[in-house]
Protein backbone atom coordinates (compact mmCIF):
# COMPACT_ATOMS: atom_id res chain seq x y z
CA UNK A 1 0.00 0.00 0.00
CA UNK A 2 2.90 2.38 0.66
CA UNK A 3 3.81 2.23 -3.01
CA UNK A 4 0.32 3.55 -3.82
CA UNK A 5 0.37 6.38 -1.29
CA UNK A 6 -0.83 8.86 -3.89
CA UNK A 7 -3.80 6.66 -4.87
CA UNK A 8 -5.20 5.80 -1.46
CA UNK A 9 -6.30 9.34 -0.43
CA UNK A 10 -8.18 9.75 -3.73
CA UNK A 11 -9.76 6.32 -3.34
CA UNK A 12 -10.81 7.15 0.21
CA UNK A 13 -12.69 10.33 -0.70
CA UNK A 14 -14.49 8.50 -3.53
CA UNK A 15 -15.17 5.29 -1.57
CA UNK A 16 -15.22 6.58 2.04
CA UNK A 17 -16.71 3.52 3.76
CA UNK A 18 -14.05 1.19 2.37
CA UNK A 19 -11.32 3.80 2.67
CA UNK A 20 -11.89 4.66 6.33
CA UNK A 21 -12.16 0.97 7.17
CA UNK A 22 -8.73 0.39 5.62
CA UNK A 23 -7.46 3.48 7.41
CA UNK A 24 -8.48 2.04 10.77
CA UNK A 25 -7.67 -1.64 10.36
CA UNK A 26 -5.44 -2.35 7.36
CA UNK A 27 -2.89 0.44 6.93
CA UNK A 28 0.41 1.14 8.61
CA UNK A 29 0.06 3.86 11.27
CA UNK A 30 3.26 5.67 10.22
CA UNK A 31 2.06 5.72 6.62
CA UNK A 32 -1.29 7.30 7.49
CA UNK A 33 0.28 9.82 9.87
CA UNK A 34 2.72 10.91 7.18
CA UNK A 35 -0.10 11.55 4.73
CA UNK A 36 -2.19 13.28 7.43
CA UNK A 37 0.52 15.80 8.19
CA UNK A 38 1.00 16.27 4.46
CA UNK A 39 -2.70 17.06 4.04
CA UNK A 40 -2.55 19.61 6.87
CA UNK A 41 0.48 21.23 5.28
CA UNK A 42 -1.24 21.40 1.90
CA UNK A 43 -4.36 22.93 3.44
CA UNK A 44 -2.25 25.57 5.20
CA UNK A 45 -0.50 26.31 1.90
CA UNK A 46 -3.86 26.53 0.12
CA UNK A 47 -5.17 29.01 2.70
CA UNK A 48 -2.07 31.18 2.48
CA UNK A 49 -1.98 31.19 -1.33
CA UNK A 50 -5.73 31.76 -1.49
CA UNK A 51 -5.56 34.79 0.79
CA UNK A 52 -2.70 36.22 -1.24
CA UNK A 53 -3.47 35.33 -4.87
CA UNK A 54 -7.22 34.66 -5.16
CA UNK A 55 -8.96 36.94 -7.67
CA UNK A 56 -10.15 40.28 -6.33
CA UNK A 57 -13.74 39.48 -7.32
CA UNK A 58 -13.99 36.67 -4.76
CA UNK A 59 -11.17 37.50 -2.34
CA UNK A 60 -12.59 38.78 0.95
CA UNK A 61 -9.12 39.35 2.44
CA UNK A 62 -6.75 42.24 1.93
CA UNK A 63 -3.50 40.65 0.66
CA UNK A 64 -1.47 43.47 2.23
CA UNK A 65 -2.83 42.57 5.67
CA UNK A 66 -2.43 38.78 5.30
CA UNK A 67 -0.67 37.12 8.22
CA UNK A 68 0.81 33.72 7.37
CA UNK A 69 1.05 32.71 11.03
CA UNK A 70 -2.66 33.31 11.52
CA UNK A 71 -3.46 31.30 8.39
CA UNK A 72 -1.53 28.39 9.91
CA UNK A 73 -3.42 28.73 13.19
CA UNK A 74 -6.77 28.89 11.37
CA UNK A 75 -6.09 25.31 10.20
CA UNK A 76 -4.15 23.75 13.06
CA UNK A 77 -6.25 24.98 16.01
CA UNK A 78 -9.69 23.82 14.75
CA UNK A 79 -8.27 20.40 13.82
CA UNK A 80 -6.56 20.07 17.20
CA UNK A 81 -9.67 21.21 19.09
CA UNK A 82 -11.84 18.79 17.11
CA UNK A 83 -9.57 15.83 17.77
CA UNK A 84 -9.18 16.55 21.48
CA UNK A 85 -12.90 17.21 22.03
CA UNK A 86 -13.98 14.20 19.97
CA UNK A 87 -11.53 11.86 21.69
CA UNK A 88 -12.55 13.13 25.14
CA UNK A 89 -16.26 12.61 24.48
CA UNK A 90 -16.05 9.28 22.67
CA UNK A 91 -13.86 7.85 25.42
CA UNK A 92 -16.82 8.34 27.75
CA UNK A 93 -19.26 7.00 25.15
CA UNK A 94 -17.46 3.69 24.52
CA UNK A 95 -16.01 4.80 21.20
CA UNK A 96 -13.38 2.51 19.69
CA UNK A 97 -11.35 5.27 18.04
CA UNK A 98 -7.92 6.20 19.33
CA UNK A 99 -6.65 9.77 19.21
CA UNK A 100 -4.34 8.98 16.29
CA UNK A 101 -7.21 7.42 14.34
CA UNK A 102 -9.40 10.46 14.96
CA UNK A 103 -6.60 12.72 13.79
CA UNK A 104 -5.86 10.77 10.62
CA UNK A 105 -9.53 10.39 9.65
CA UNK A 106 -10.09 14.11 10.20
CA UNK A 107 -7.09 15.04 8.05
CA UNK A 108 -8.18 12.72 5.23
CA UNK A 109 -11.65 14.30 5.33
CA UNK A 110 -10.02 17.68 4.60
CA UNK A 111 -8.83 16.55 1.16
CA UNK A 112 -11.81 17.93 -0.85
CA UNK A 113 -11.07 21.42 0.51
CA UNK A 114 -7.63 21.20 -1.08
CA UNK A 115 -8.56 19.48 -4.32
CA UNK A 116 -11.35 21.94 -5.12
CA UNK A 117 -10.10 25.19 -3.60
CA UNK A 118 -6.50 25.05 -4.81
CA UNK A 119 -7.31 25.18 -8.56
CA UNK A 120 -9.77 28.00 -7.90
CA UNK A 121 -6.96 30.17 -6.52
CA UNK A 122 -5.74 30.58 -10.08
CA UNK A 123 -9.05 30.20 -11.92
CA UNK A 124 -10.58 32.98 -9.81
CA UNK A 125 -8.27 35.45 -11.53
CA UNK A 126 -9.84 34.59 -14.90
CA UNK A 127 -13.56 34.74 -14.07
CA UNK A 128 -15.99 37.63 -14.34
CA UNK A 129 -18.46 38.80 -11.71
CA UNK A 130 -21.24 36.70 -13.27
CA UNK A 131 -19.04 33.59 -13.18
CA UNK A 132 -18.23 34.02 -9.49
CA UNK A 133 -21.28 31.85 -8.74
CA UNK A 134 -19.30 28.84 -9.96
CA UNK A 135 -16.57 29.66 -7.44
CA UNK A 136 -19.01 29.86 -4.54
CA UNK A 137 -20.81 26.71 -5.66
CA UNK A 138 -17.51 24.79 -5.82
CA UNK A 139 -16.51 25.95 -2.35
CA UNK A 140 -19.91 24.94 -0.98
CA UNK A 141 -19.58 21.52 -2.63
CA UNK A 142 -16.10 21.10 -1.11
CA UNK A 143 -17.44 21.99 2.34
CA UNK A 144 -20.35 19.53 2.06
CA UNK A 145 -18.01 16.81 0.81
CA UNK A 146 -15.72 17.46 3.77
CA UNK A 147 -18.64 17.25 6.24
CA UNK A 148 -19.82 14.00 4.67
CA UNK A 149 -16.33 12.46 4.88
CA UNK A 150 -15.94 13.67 8.46
CA UNK A 151 -19.23 12.01 9.35
CA UNK A 152 -18.32 8.70 7.70
CA UNK A 153 -14.83 8.76 9.17
CA UNK A 154 -16.10 9.43 12.67
CA UNK A 155 -18.72 6.70 12.38
CA UNK A 156 -16.18 4.16 11.10
CA UNK A 157 -13.42 5.00 13.56
CA UNK A 158 -15.69 4.71 16.61
CA UNK A 159 -18.00 2.02 15.19
CA UNK A 160 -21.05 4.12 16.05
CA UNK A 161 -24.49 4.11 14.48
CA UNK A 162 -25.38 7.08 12.23
CA UNK A 163 -27.62 8.64 14.89
CA UNK A 164 -25.00 8.26 17.62
CA UNK A 165 -22.37 9.69 15.28
CA UNK A 166 -24.54 12.74 14.63
CA UNK A 167 -25.06 13.26 18.34
CA UNK A 168 -21.35 12.86 18.98
CA UNK A 169 -20.48 15.43 16.33
CA UNK A 170 -22.91 17.97 17.79
CA UNK A 171 -21.50 17.40 21.28
CA UNK A 172 -17.98 17.73 19.89
CA UNK A 173 -18.84 21.13 18.39
CA UNK A 174 -20.23 22.24 21.74
CA UNK A 175 -17.08 21.01 23.49
CA UNK A 176 -14.94 22.89 20.95
CA UNK A 177 -16.80 26.09 21.76
CA UNK A 178 -16.25 25.49 25.47
CA UNK A 179 -12.53 24.83 24.87
CA UNK A 180 -12.24 28.04 22.83
CA UNK A 181 -13.93 29.99 25.66
CA UNK A 182 -11.57 28.51 28.27
CA UNK A 183 -8.53 29.32 26.10
CA UNK A 184 -9.66 32.90 25.56
CA UNK A 185 -10.33 33.26 29.28
CA UNK A 186 -6.88 31.86 30.07
CA UNK A 187 -5.06 34.17 27.65
CA UNK A 188 -7.06 37.14 28.94
CA UNK A 189 -6.06 36.25 32.50
CA UNK A 190 -2.41 35.88 31.49
CA UNK A 191 -2.56 39.24 29.73
CA UNK A 192 -3.96 40.91 32.83
CA UNK A 193 -1.29 39.30 35.02
CA UNK A 194 1.46 40.46 32.68
CA UNK A 195 0.01 43.99 32.65
CA UNK A 196 -0.21 43.98 36.47
CA UNK A 197 3.39 42.79 36.85
CA UNK A 198 4.51 45.40 34.32
CA UNK A 199 2.80 48.18 36.29
CA UNK A 200 4.36 46.99 39.56
CA UNK A 201 7.79 46.86 37.91
CA UNK A 202 7.43 50.38 36.55
CA UNK A 203 6.36 51.67 39.96
CA UNK A 204 9.37 50.07 41.63
CA UNK A 205 11.76 51.45 39.00
CA UNK A 206 10.35 54.97 39.38
CA UNK A 207 10.64 54.84 43.18
CA UNK A 208 14.21 53.61 43.02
Amino acid sequence: MNKDWYRFPLRLIIHPFEGFWDLKYNLDRKFTLMISFGVLLLLVLTNILGSQYRGFIVNIYNPEQMNSIMEVLYVIIPVLFWCVANWSLTTLMDGEGKFVEIFTSTCFALLPLILIQFPWIWLSNLISLEEAAFFHFSNSAALLWFIFLLFIGNMTVHQFSPSKTMGTILLTLVAMGFMAFICLLFFSLVQQIVAFVSVIYQELVMRI
